[in-house]
């Protein structure tokens, strides 16, 4: 797939690449696996010269002497001797830094914490001693979002407030996902763009794997996906497994729960046997795969959270692939096709909810985006958007079939909401699949 969007980023790592000409930039970019961040990093250096480290499971003796090679090789300079401590490596190219400047990436960043204890305080003492003189661009660049945000974020860890920029690397937003999916299939229908939608949620790599493959119908996706060879299959353990570590299984099975319908803590609590409060807060908050939900306009204080996850292809793996994993292993890969087939159409209702809570969050003039519930949870309201500025409420139901639509039905329970909008123009509509 050709490369996509991204022109913001790379024209904010290009300028602080430009400011690393006359003082020292330590960036910091994060982002969820295969959203694209080493191609990012790729395209807005393409012109350059730059050292590229990625951090493999290797020793860090092999990784100093991969390393110094490239860098002796790439800068036309040779290190006395061989190097077999990281930040020694680091030092000597912020000391090259301070006659020419240099780019230096470092590519799944958070590993070097697992290679040994001390490699971070040690990294903090090389910056601290030469970012003054260094005309240095340093990127760290990682996967682990609970590790990239306690190595710099946690005032514990060494590196704590050296980092001078700080890039977040999201999922394509809903009008590039359009674009990509119009330039493979110029005829493509609003149930090819809701499937693209629930599979992938913008996540670039995904996105380039059904494309590349002419994945690019709703029936042609989910028959990638379905197939022996498809890394879907087993992506989410994949995903989960590097950012859970020890604590995995039960983590695993909260997020199974949420995805299965089980929202509330009082239900997650009553079949896990425990109280999982820690746990919910620290999958929101450190891991940010679940989202906290509360009624639009309620109070901060307010009990009635329904948890969610927010990852629309962890999402769909969970409902789809991790309950029929027995279905894999034994190669019945038709079967687990068709059960997707059978189950889809009301899955994918919530996920067409989602779908225009995003497209409507992501318009310029909105400043609000989310839905309402009563506290007795018999009256919903799929999408409530606020143009604050503007003054102006949109309340909207979402179908997937638009006769469904009562437009009084709505009204109805909007005035169940207990909030003054007299300065308000408020819109109602329905919104389904023809308005994607």
């Amino acid at each position: 797939m050709i490369f996509y969007d991204r022109e913001q980023e790379i024209a904010q790592l290009q300028q602080i690449d430009s400011m690393s000409e006359s003082n020292a930039n330590f960036t910091v970019i994060i982002g969820r696996r295969r959203t694209g961040k080493t191609t990012l990093i790729t395209k807005a250096f393409e012109n350059k010269r730059y050292l590229y480290f990625f951090i493999s499971n290797n020793s860090e003796q092999m990784l100093c002497n991969e390393f110094q090679q490239q860098a002796e090789q790439l800068l036309n300079i040779h290190f006395y001797g061989n190097i077999d401590r990281f930040a020694k490596l680091i030092e000597e190219l912020m000391i090259f830094a301070k006659k020419e400047q240099l780019t230096i990436v470092i590519d799944e960043f958070q590993r070097l914490a697992n290679i040994r204890s001390g490699i971070m305080s040690e990294l903090q003492q090389v910056w601290d001693k030469h970012n003054g003189t260094a005309r240095i661009h340093l990127i760290a660049c990682g996967s682990i979002y609970s590790m990239m945000k306690r190595i710099f974020e946690n005032s514990n860890e060494p590196l704590f407030g050296r980092c001078t920029a700080k890039m977040t690397v999201k999922p394509f937003c809903i009008n590039v996902l359009k674009k990509i999916l119009r330039d493979y299939n110029p005829a493509y229908t609003p149930e090819d763009l809701l499937m693209l939608y629930a599979i992938t949620g913008g996540v670039a790599k995904y996105v380039a794997l059904l494309m590349d493959n002419k994945a690019v119908t709703k029936d042609l996706m989910l028959q990638y996906v379905c197939q022996p060879t498809s890394v879907f299959l087993s992506e989410g353990v994949d995903l989960l497994v590097g950012e859970f570590g020890k604590h995995f299984s039960i983590y695993y099975s909260i997020m199974q729960l949420i995805a299965n319908g089980k929202t509330s803590q009082s239900e997650i609590d009553s079949i896990i046997k425990k109280n999982t409060g820690r746990y919910l807060d620290t999958l929101e908050n450190e891991y940010t795969l679940i989202n906290r939900r509360r009624p639009m306009f309620s109070k901060p204080t307010s009990q009635g959270i329904k948890w969610s996850i927010g990852d629309c292809f962890l999402r769909f793996w969970f409902r789809f692939i991790e309950p029929n994993r027995t279905l894999i292993e034994r190669d019945k890969y038709a079967l687990l096709k068709e059960y997707i087939d059978d189950n889809y159409t009301q899955y994918s209702g919530t996920v067409l909810e989602q779908y225009f809570r995003q497209l409507y969050g992501e318009k310029e003039r909105v400043t609000e985006v989310s839905n309402w519930w009563d506290k007795k949870g018999e009256n919903e309201i799929d999408l409530i958007a606020i143009e604050g500025f503007d003054k102006k409420i949109t309340v909207a139901e979402v179908k997937r079939n638009i006769r469904k639509y009562n437009e009084e039905e709505l009204k109805r329970k909007f005035a169940l909401i207990d909030y003054n909008f007299s300065d308000f123009t408020i819109v109602f509509r329905g919104l389904s699949l023809d308005d994607m």
